[in-house]
Formats: C-alpha cells, sequence, structure tokens
C-alpha cells in the first residue's frame, strides 16, 4: 500500500533552516508529481510548493518564494524541501502528497502523518 512518511521537522529560530524528507513506496514515485502542503495551527490546509515527475519543473506558493526549495531523488523514492529563513508563520504540520497544486487534494487518503515545523521568534 502506499506510504509517505515525512521527516526532519523540528523547532528553529527565526531565520534558521530545516530540510524536510519524504520517503516514499507503494507506488511508482518517480511517474508522480509531488507536492508539499501545510497546517497551521487553526487554520486550513495550505499548498507550498510542487515538482513534476523528472524534478525540472517546481512552483511555490508567493508565501515561500525565494526561501524554500523543493526537490526529488527519484533512485530514492524521496521528496526534499530545503527551508531557509524561516519565519514564525512557517509553523506547521508539513505532508507531502502525490500530486501538484491542481490535484494533492484528491489523494488525502495516502498522506502520512506530517513532521510539525515550530519556527520561534
Amino acid at each position: 500500500q502506499v506510504q509517505l512518511v515525512e521527516s526532519g521537522g523540528g523547532l528553529v529560530q527565526s531565520g534558521g533552516s530545516l530540510r524536510l524528507s519524504c520517503a516514499a513506496s507503494g507506488f511508482t514515485f518517480s511517474n508522480w508529481a509531488m507536492s508539499w502542503v501545510r497546517q497551521a495551527p487553526g487554520k486550513e490546509l495550505e499548498w507550498v510548493s510542487d515538482i513534476n515527475s523528472g524534478g525540472a519543473s517546481t512552483n511555490y506558493a508567493d508565501s515561500v518564494k525565494g526561501r524554500f526549495t523543493i526537490s526529488r531523488d527519484n533512485a530514492k523514492s524521496t521528496l526534499y524541501l530545503q527551508m531557509n529563513s524561516l519565519k514564525p508563520e512557517d509553523t506547521a504540520v508539513y505532508y507531502c502528497a502525490p500530486g501538484d497544486y491542481t490535484t494533492y487534494e484528491r489523494y488525502h487518503e495516502v498522506w502520512g502523518q506530517g513532521t510539525l515545523v515550530t519556527v520561534s521568534s
């Protein structure tokens, strides 16, 4: 079955960096665009970034553009999110999801537990 396991979250000071990872299994990872999505406490889901199946094309939400970088290693079936210049408003649970910004919500049932990122001011 499909498994998505996020890791790399933690507590970091404002201006700091973190690198999130998402280990995927149970499907042909290299055939799928992938997204990072986040949910801040008491707020709705927010799409953060996506990357096409080959890794050559990426998109970012305006709120993270220039600070976050999405990448993937298809040989390892792993998705990454490098987060720099973190702000308190980046505090959220981060999930990886199959699909791009137009389709990621379709596969909510296979999302993992997410990884919590907390940015202190």
